[in-house]
């Protein structure tokens, strides 16, 4: 990856999801804007602020995709990341930081 780039795997559980009550909605169905999650496999020279292996939270509107060996992938600006999940199991604290 070159410069500020960050190539990312979108998370399968993010096309599909389970309303409260329990009704599947696929992920064709659009409700106003939702951002996606995924995770970051390469990463330039130029971005400080995310690792390979960290799961990000982006609008998947403001992206290109790529297809390398079968898989897709999403290429990000790292300015167009808006958060990054903290690891399971982290002792610093609960949740998200942004």
């Amino acid at each position: 990856m070159l410069h500020d780039r960050a190539l990312v795997r979108v998370d399968a559980e993010s096309a599909e999801r389970l309303s409260s009550s329990g009704i599947l909605i696929p992920a064709t169905a659009s409700v106003g804007k939702r951002l996606a999650w995924g995770v970051v496999v390469a990463a330039g020279e130029h971005v400080r602020q995310v690792t390979v292996g960290d799961r990000v939270l982006f609008d998947p509107e403001d992206r290109a995709e790529v297809e390398l060996q079968g898989v897709d992938y999403t290429l990000l600006r790292e300015r167009d990341l808006h958060g990054v999940a903290e690891p399971e199991g982290s002792a610093r604290s609960t949740g998200l930081y942004l």
